[in-house]
């Protein structure tokens, strides 16, 4: 309906004609274990004037991704380091071996390295000679994503905390719905001719929920939902396309 709505105003308000894509569930990726992997300077296939290692790890849900050092500060200009981390960061949000955003890791860079700033003998700076930001922000995600397959990844996806309020008589009519739209009712109050289930349900399924609900439950049924975590997904993880670089 809320895609509708927007089609049709910028449509009769801006002369826009849009088309909207099937809705889709965001999903996460963690790293499933640990795994590292590094390039050297001039050392093939590295093309990039630039030494990177870095070292993906696990981490509690909820924490994000941390970017931490096990390199010397002093080992090359502070500069190239903020290239790594804000890059490791830009990878991460496009997507890891799934296409999906990775969260809660934390990756730490192995190996450090570059060229010097030289110049020609009179004076010009070489470009081909020196390293630069751009070295490490070109070889960073080639790195990262080396170091993810290592680790491997899981996909999760999103569930939903729901309320609904039945007439207690059409529970029985919910329980196969519940069960083919893998929702998991947590408790069951009575309170006279009404029920209130709560439970989870992958967010997903909350529209074909929504859907079903009226002939369910004669029109009566009433839900709320919250995101409320995330859950591997069981069998084949679905897949989306990165960003090209």
């Amino acid at each position: 309906m809320q895609k509708e709505v927007i089609q049709a105003t910028l449509a009769e308000e801006y002369g826009i004609e849009v088309g909207f894509r099937e809705t889709t569930t965001i999903c996460v990726e963690r790293p499933a274990g640990s795994g590292a992997a590094h390039q050297i300077i001039d050392v093939p296939p590295n093309p990039y004037h630039a030494t990177v290692g870095l070292r993906v790890d696990p981490g509690p849900a909820g924490s994000g991704v941390v970017f931490r050092l096990e390199v010397e500060l002093g080992s090359m200009p502070y500069a190239f380091f903020t290239a790594v981390e804000e890059t490791v960061h830009e990878t991460l949000r496009e997507g890891g071996l799934h296409g999906w955003e990775v969260v809660d890791c934390t990756v730490t860079m192995t190996h450090s390295g570059y060229w010097p700033r030289q110049s020609h003998s009179h004076g010009t700076f070489d470009a081909s000679m020196s390293s630069m930001a751009g070295d490490f922000r070109s070889l960073t995600p080639l790195v990262l994503m080396d170091a993810l397959r290592s680790a491997g990844t899981v996909v999760h996806e999103p569930l939903q905390r729901f309320r609904l309020e039945i007439p207690e008589d059409t529970f029985g009519a919910l329980a196969p719905a519940f069960v083919r739209l893998r929702a998991v009712p947590r408790t069951i109050e009575s309170r006279g001719p009404s029920s209130t289930v709560e439970g989870d349900i992958p967010a997903a399924s909350v529209h074909d929920l929504e859907r079903l609900l009226p002939a369910l439950t004669r029109g009566e049924g009433l839900l709320e939902c919250a995101f409320d975590h995330y859950e591997p997904i069981r069998g084949r993880p679905p897949q989306r396309p990165r960003p090209s670089r």
